[in-house]
């Protein structure tokens, strides 16, 4: 059975994003640790991008640049670095493991360090140019409702904005989106809802309803919840809702001549009517005011097709949106999302390693590929702040305390500053070959996950 040709493009174009991506992220990895080794005067032998045979190399100076054939990574080889390696007084000046600990220890913790510099990079960027930057809370991604549509499944069984969702079908939820997985998934089947009101738990039986997409062969499944109201908490300058009084605190109640409960419902009519006038209704201070805003037409790329979509320059509400204030406060703020995104993270790992998030949220290869791709269709500035994102993550999982990633040499630091000596050679044989086996299951088992969410 053949594939069609636009599968294949399709295929071809998610790898394509994937290997870019990854590129970027490996890159600025291996980078801190080649130039902090140099800065310390250590020999580098080889900065290679990817794993396993080579496919490119070319030697500049006294180090061998690499591009190897399984791009899941890469590493800098120093010299050195074998314990049992006798070396010559001259040799032992550029030799990894005779620099002082702290030069080890800064060498080590440098890969890690250059992807929280990438990402603060990209978010100061961000920012500096006044674009709203998503820096998300755990409360702002709880599965709270915020907003339900009115005659919806979810507003006929009787759940009210406030609800906490703590299960459907028995399965329990944690955040926005497994609930909006398991209902997407649902196929129009009934669900079990328990949420959490007034303390107290109630259960409802809710039928999801197909809701059908213009350019999408698939109909989508919703229960009519979400996650945010159209609420008004930022406008940008110059920007379309501007130019037709929009303010920071309006509620849109009305466009045209359809009601408005939900930021998504809204967007959806704005999207779908670039340079159109549109008669928009808000609520402020317990007065409702008519304005008329024009959104003004961008292009953007959909399952694969250049489309006019229409915007008109406000954010959404939560401490999620961040916007810069000006261009001299753009480091700092990019610091702070930059600690944002970061604590999310470590709290997000904390809370699948002891089980309140379900490890199904575990992604590997393909789920990376799937995202990239779809980040590309939406503009190159998505890409960036998908980078961004994953550049965190990669920092954050390199500092785990598992042998042969970097938090596990770092912990070795850490034990020989304390014994004043260096593990012996049978503890860090044994400790390694543990840190394989356990590094091989997460990426098994991420793996698995992205062959589930295929098959689903």
């Amino acid at each position: 059975m053949s594939l069609p040709a636009d599968a294949i493009f399709l295929v071809i174009q998610k790898v394509w994003w994937f290997l870019l991506v990854l590129g970027i992220l490996v890159t600025f990895h291996e980078f801190g640790h080649f130039i902090v080794a140099r800065w310390a005067g250590v020999k580098v032998l080889k900065f290679s991008l990817g794993f396993g045979p080579k496919i490119y190399g070319r030697q500049i100076g006294e180090t061998e640049y690499v591009l190897s054939a399984i791009p899941l990574g890469g590493y800098v080889k120093m010299f050195g670095e074998d314990h049992n390696e006798v070396l010559s007084t001259q040799d032992r000046e550029q030799s990894f493991l005779h620099k002082p600990l702290l030069a080890r220890t800064l060498i080590v913790a440098a890969g890690p360090a250059f992807n929280f510099l990438l990402s603060y990079i990209i978010f100061t960027g961000w920012l500096a140019i006044g674009t709203p930057l998503f820096v998300p809370t755990f409360q702002d991604l709880s599965p709270i409702v915020e907003a339900i549509h009115p005659d919806s499944p979810a507003a006929l069984s009787g759940l009210r904005v406030g609800d906490r969702i703590i299960r459907v079908n028995q399965e329990p939820m944690t955040t926005q989106s497994e609930v909006f997985d398991v209902i997407a998934a649902s196929r129009g089947k009934s669900l079990t809802v328990d949420v959490i009101r007034e303390e107290m738990v109630k259960t409802f039986l809710i039928t999801p309803e197909a809701m059908t997409i213009p350019r999408q062969k698939e109909p989508i499944y919703r229960i009519g919840i979400e996650e945010s109201p159209a609420l008004v908490t930022s406008v940008l300058s110059r920007s379309p809702a501007m130019a037709g009084g929009m303010q920071k605190g309006d509620r849109i109640t009305r466009i045209n001549e359809e009601s408005i409960h939900t930021w998504s419902q809204m967007t959806k009519i704005v999207r779908d009517h670039p340079q159109q006038p549109l008669t928009v209704q808000v609520l402020r201070e317990q007065e409702l005011h008519t304005l008329v805003v024009t959104p003004e037409g961008k292009r953007s790329t959909e399952n694969g097709q250049s489309v006019e979509i229409g915007k008109i320059g406000i954010t959404g509400p939560g401490r999620s949106v961040m916007k810069g204030s000006s261009l001299l406060m753009a480091p700092l703020e990019g610091l702070y999302a930059t600690w944002g995104w970061t604590e999310l993270t470590v709290i997000g790992i904390y809370k699948i390693l002891t089980g309140e998030i379900s490890s199904k949220n575990i992604g590997g290869p393909i789920m990376i590929a799937s995202i990239s791709g779809e980040a590309a269709e939406q503009g190159i500035a998505n890409v960036a702040f998908l980078v961004a994102i994953l550049s965190i993550n990669l920092g954050i999982l390199n500092l785990l305390p598992i042998p042969v990633l970097d938090g596990g040499h770092l912990l070795f630091f850490m034990f020989e500053g304390i014994l004043r000596h260096p593990l012996g050679e049978r503890q860090r044989e044994l400790a390694q070959q543990a840190g394989i086996v356990l590094l091989l299951s997460i990426m098994l088992f991420a793996f698995w996950n992205d062959i589930q969410r295929l098959l689903q």
